[in-house]
């Protein structure tokens, strides 16, 4: 909650900010790509550890003034927890994890202000649908693998998160970017065993990209 605090109020003080501008009056398109920290936040997931994958995908801005712009985006994220084992001595030991893959494509819908020129903060809903489910057992070696059937499964197809973060595009279209997404509602299927289980996607992001 601290996190989101922190977000809303630069994303505040950029609203109200009158030297800051846009870069481009035209429509970009770009690509984008970095890595993923991702866990599930709860009262039920005390005891794991973030997953560490990779985010690729595609991004537009649409300017709606000088320094305003619509930033819509769909990209793949490797998403999901690492489960923490314990030896014998009752210590986390971190190469017997068992890592929990949700895989999604997200599709974050974003209003971007500039707090001068090339800074920029980022705030909106993210849209989430699951593409892929799995136990990996051995997460440091090729094997361990197995796929959870969609019949099978108890998180949902659909997710909704905030979406708060910050870039800086060069002159050039190269940017930098850091993000945080939180969860708004746990990833659990209703009538199922995990039924009032609270458990909720929090992921941070950092990447690169280009606008072209």
């Amino acid at each position: 909650m601290k996190k989101l605090i922190v977000f809303t109020g630069a994303f505040l003080f950029a609203l109200t900010s009158v030297s800051a501008q846009s870069d481009s009056k035209t429509v970009q398109l770009g690509a984008k790509g970095g890595v993923n920290f991702s866990k599930l936040t709860g009262d039920d997931f005390d005891d794991v550890d973030s997953r560490t994958s990779f985010n690729v995908g595609l991004i537009a801005e649409i300017p709606i003034s000088e320094r305003i712009s619509f930033q819509p985006e769909v990209f793949y994220s490797g998403q999901g927890f690492d489960i923490l084992e314990r030896d014998q001595d009752n210590v986390f030991d971190t190469d017997q994890n068992v890592e929990y893959q949700l895989d999604y494509i997200q599709v974050p819908l974003l209003l971007k202000v500039y707090l001068v020129e090339g800074l920029s903060v980022e705030a909106g809903p993210q849209f989430g649908f699951k593409i892929h489910e799995e136990f990996d057992s051995e997460p440091n070696s090729d094997g361990g693998d197995f796929e959870i059937d969609e019949d099978d499964s108890y998180v949902k197809d659909f997710d909704t998160s905030i979406a708060l973060g910050t870039s800086y595009k060069f002159d050039g279209g190269f940017f930098v970017s850091a993000r945080y997404t939180m969860g708004l509602t746990s990833i659990f299927k209703d009538d199922t065993f995990f039924e009032g289980v609270d458990g909720k996607n929090e992921v941070w992001q950092f990447g690169v990209g280009f606008m072209f």
